[in-house]
């Protein structure tokens, strides 16, 4: 089993920060990708940004300039640095990893989502 924990949501001003984690758990043997999406209400799931095991990263053109994905591969944590909040950026951001456990192979898994709201 593995288990996604997602810290950092919230209440935000426009042209805010915040700094989302989301730490994974459980009898993982192998991290290949690691990566942020969020849903708004009456939309789509979107990528926002993703991060390779060996550090390449890709972003959402919504987000590019704006937002930094990081990992700390020996605490199997991913982080989404959020600068220059908008209102549209106001989803419910999940953690999304790829990886292989001693039972499956290369299986994606899913953080239960933390709400990132931005308003005045």
């Amino acid at each position: 089993q593995v288990q996604l924990v997602e810290s950092g949501g919230g209440l935000v001003q426009p042209g805010g920060s915040l700094r989302l984690s989301c730490a994974a758990s459980g009898s993982i043997f192998d991290i290949y990708r690691m990566g942020w999406y969020r849903q708004a209400p009456g939309k789509q799931r979107e990528v926002v940004a993703t991060i390779t095991s060996g550090g390449t990263t890709t972003y959402g053109d919504s987000v590019k300039g704006r937002f930094t994905i990081s990992r700390d591969n020996t605490k199997n944590t991913v982080y989404l640095q959020m600068n220059s909040l908008k209102p549209e950026d106001t989803a419910v951001y999940y953690c999304n990893i790829r990886a292989s456990t001693i039972s499956a192979i290369a299986t994606n898994y899913w953080g239960q989502g933390t709400q990132v709201t931005v308003s005045s």
